[in-house]
Order: C-alpha cells, then structure tokens, then sequence
C-alpha cells in the first residue's frame, strides 16, 4: 500500500501540474466546521500557488453529485471531507480528474485507489486522531512547506470536529502534531484553564450556566445560582461597568470558583464533572481578545452555525481571512443559529412524544421540527445531557426528495463497543441509502418508505446489544 507522504507527493505533483498548465480547478467540501476549514486550507494554498480555483460546500455527497461535477467547466476537483465510497462514482464522471481527502471510514475497495487519500488508509483514526481539515493541511505543506502557518484552522477544524478526546480534552495523534507546530509558529497557545463556553465573549455567570458538558446539577442552566456562587467566591463579575469574561480570571479566582462549584454542587458524578471542568484550551495569539474566532472552540462552533444554516461562503471567507464585512455576517449568523437551537430543544423537551428512551438507546423524532442541516447538531446536543448518559442517540428528520435523515451519537460516558460507522452502514446496505461517519457519531439518509424497517433494524441491534457488538444483518 502507498504510504501517505507518497500519497501526499502524488497530490503535490497532480495539482502544480494544473496550477502550471493552468487549468482551473473546483474545491467541493463539506458544509460544517470541518468541511470549511479544509475547504478555505487547500484553498488558500492553491491560491498562494496561483491556481485558478473555486471553492463550493455541499450538504453531502452523492451520485448526484458526482454527476454534476462533471458538467463543471473546471478541469480539475479536488474533495475534502467529503466523497468516501464514491470512488466508482467519480471515475465514471471525472475519470482521473479528481483527488479526495477525508477521514470518514471507507469500504475496503477505495484503499487501492491513489486518488482517495484517506487517514485510514496509513492506519491514522480518523475518529480522533486526524480530521479532514488535518487532511487538507498536511496536503497544503506537501505543495509548500510555507503553508505550515495555516496550522490553526486545522486545529480549529479537529475541535469543531470534536477530536478533543484525548486526557483533559486535548487534542491526540497527527491532531497534536499539528498544534504543535501552531503552537510553535506562535500562532497558537495550549493551556490548562477551565472548560467554560465562551471563555472570550459571554460573561463568567453566563459561560458557566450555559457550559452543558459537563452537566453539574444545580449549576448548568441555573444562570441566577451562578451569579450568587460567584459572588460568595469573591469573583468581581463587572470591571469599569463592563462585564468580566472567563478569559480575564486569575489563577487564584479559577480556584476560587472550582472550590465553590464543589462546595455548590451534588448528586451523582460529581466528582467527575468536577475533574471535567479543567482541560486543554487553544487559543489563537493573532486574533483580537474578546473575539468568538480567539478560541478555537468558539471559532468552530461559528463556522458550524454558517454551514448549518445555510452560509458557508461567510464562514469560508472568514477563515480565509476576512475580518471585514464577513465577520460581521459572521457574528449575526451565530447569534441565529444559538437562537435556532434554543428553539429546536424547547420543542423536544415539550413534545415529550418525541423521545423514547430504551436501555441502550435514546430515539428522536425531529421531523417537521429540525432541518436535515441540523440534524447532527441537535443530535449532539441530546448527547451531552446527562440523563442520557452511556446510552446512544439516534435523531431522525425529514429530508430532501422524500427521503429521513439520521444522526447518531454517543453520549458521555457511553461504552457500548459499536461502531455507529458500521451500524448504519449495515442497515443502509440491507435498506438502502447512504451513511458515513465515525465510531462515535455517523448519519444515513433512507427513502421514506423504508423507516420502518429501518427503525426495527436500529433498535434490534443496539437495544439487544450482541457478546461480539456485531450489528446484524
């Protein structure tokens, strides 16, 4: 088998030869945080090498799509998170004119196929361990090692991508190579600080009621018992009439406030989520303190809320560097997609209909509530709550031309040794449809028609969980 620095020099000889001759060349990529960043890496390095390039997002792939390609007038397309299992599909279409570069599980087919270079085919997980946005800046350096400073955004890509699953949310495999060398182009700081949603922008009462993972009863969601823990800590929560973010506490107020959490909380887990509370953050030196693109967290969910509601050219330019008119649009379109979420949750927890819980599974019906696009963040939203704890999610919606669309995850804690790669895979195979994914979160898409069949498939194989974990046929 090629090994990937081959597969890497093959990229960088098959793309100057076009960037050379001249030819244009079409980037299709994903539409959440993963998908833009690799999508705005390879083009800003094709860009630097003065390629005449496009670069466009889709939903997924599909023969569809591999279709449509073909009656592009670019001569060349390059695939990033994107295209496994369609390796067929695309040499009928495009012949040899096109290369893909993703992380999601392929069939044992594509591994002989040059053109897909995929993590899995060097024995990288692609899980956790490399995203397609790692993918695409390996790729960018093999065709200029000057490329190296765009290290950041595949950092943001692996978090967006929630590949954090190393010791105290760090970042593990090719993914902590590549911080590295950010951290080292000091464009990127790696800290141990407390894991509160919106370190940079919301503030310290609010960041610490809206951080859902981990769940601490009685401190998550309760904003008004936040601000008294705070204040009995001796936290100063306004500095000059302006609210203090978490970004601006001293060491000695982080200990204040985890000694008072400790003292505040109870319940089941709670030393746990106390030890959960502390963990790896990564920070971009260049950006302005304050800003939702200064921690890399933030700057993915930002980027998911552009694809996922349909403004991924906003989310593309700003990671290509964009700080005018587009940050702007940036921030507005954040704001919507919170406020969307806000909307989609408080319609599942009303509905109670919606949810029905077996031992080993939480099944979601979201059709006629949630968009397909956000099928997959309402899904990991479920995931974090802690009711559902070690069980696995699978939230289902309406999709396009009559078809349901499923997005699956695990939830904290959850051991079940199934791949939900392969589960849905396995019954899109025996059903029909299309899946992909990771051991730890995949999607399908079937025709109506088959959803009930599809669902007794689903449930007999988590719910009757098998001594081998072997989803049946």
């Amino acid at each position: 088998m090629t090994s990937l620095s081959k597969s890497l020099s093959m990229f960088a000889d098959r793309t100057m030869d076009c960037i050379k001759s001249k030819r244009p060349i079409m980037v299709l990529t994903h539409m959440d945080c993963d998908g833009l960043t690799s999508g705005s890496i390879i083009g800003k390095a094709l860009i630097r090498a003065g390629a005449n390039c496009t670069i466009r997002s889709s939903i997924e792939f599909s023969p569809k799509v591999a279709k449509s390609l073909s009656k592009d007038s670019r001569a060349f397309h390059i695939i990033t998170d994107l295209g496994g299992g369609f390796a067929d599909d695309l040499d009928r279409e495009l012949g040899d004119q096109w290369l893909v570069l993703d992380h999601h599980h392929i069939p044992d087919t594509e591994f002989d196929n040059e053109r897909v270079i995929n993590s899995w085919k060097f024995d990288i997980d692609g899980g956790v361990d490399i995203c397609a946005g790692g993918m695409t800046y390996l790729a960018a350096v093999s065709l200029d090692k000057n490329n190296s400073d765009l290290s950041p955004l595949a950092v943001v890509a692996a978090l967006g991508d929630r590949q954090d699953q190393g010791e105290k949310r760090s970042l593990t495999g090719k993914n902590k190579e590549i911080s590295k060398v950010a951290e080292e182009l000091e464009l990127l700081e790696i800290d141990m600080d407390l894991l509160l949603y919106g370190r940079e922008t919301r503030p310290i009462a609010d960041a610490l009621a809206y951080t859902s993972q981990p769940y601490i009863k009685g401190v998550t969601w309760e904003r008004g018992n936040c601000a008294s823990l705070l204040k009995n800590a001796g936290i100063e929560l306004k500095e000059s009439g302006r609210w203090r973010v978490p970004a601006e506490l001293t060491q000695d107020e982080k200990v204040a406030i985890i000694d008072a959490i400790a003292k505040y909380a109870s319940g089941p887990g709670i030393t746990e989520s106390m030890a959960e509370i502390i963990g790896h953050t990564y920070t971009l030196i260049g950006e302005e303190s304050g800003s939702f693109l200064r921690d890399c967290r933030e700057f993915g969910t930002m980027l998911n809320s552009c694809g996922r509601i349909g403004k991924p050219g906003v989310g593309i330019a700003v990671s290509m560097g964009d700080r005018n008119n587009m940050l702007t649009a940036a921030e507005e379109t954040l704001k919507e997609y919170k406020g969307r979420i806000r909307e989609y949750m408080n319609i599942i927890s009303n509905d109670r209909w919606r949810v029905t819980v077996h031992d080993h599974l939480v099944m979601v019906n979201a059709e006629g509530v949630v968009p397909e696009t956000m099928s997959g963040t309402i899904a990991s939203m479920i995931s974090g709550s802690p009711k559902y704890n070690g069980k696995i999610i699978i939230l289902r919606t309406s999709g396009a031309e009559n078809t349901i669309k499923f997005s699956s995850r695990k939830a904290q804690r959850c051991t079940i040794a199934v791949s939900l790669s392969d589960l849905l895979q396995k019954g899109t195979e025996r059903f029909g449809g299309m899946s992909g994914g990771h051991d730890m979160a995949a999607g399908a898409r079937i025709d109506k028609e088959k959803l009930d069949e599809y669902l007794d498939y689903l449930e007999a194989n988590v719910n009757n969980i098998q001594s081998d974990h072997t989803p049946k046929s």
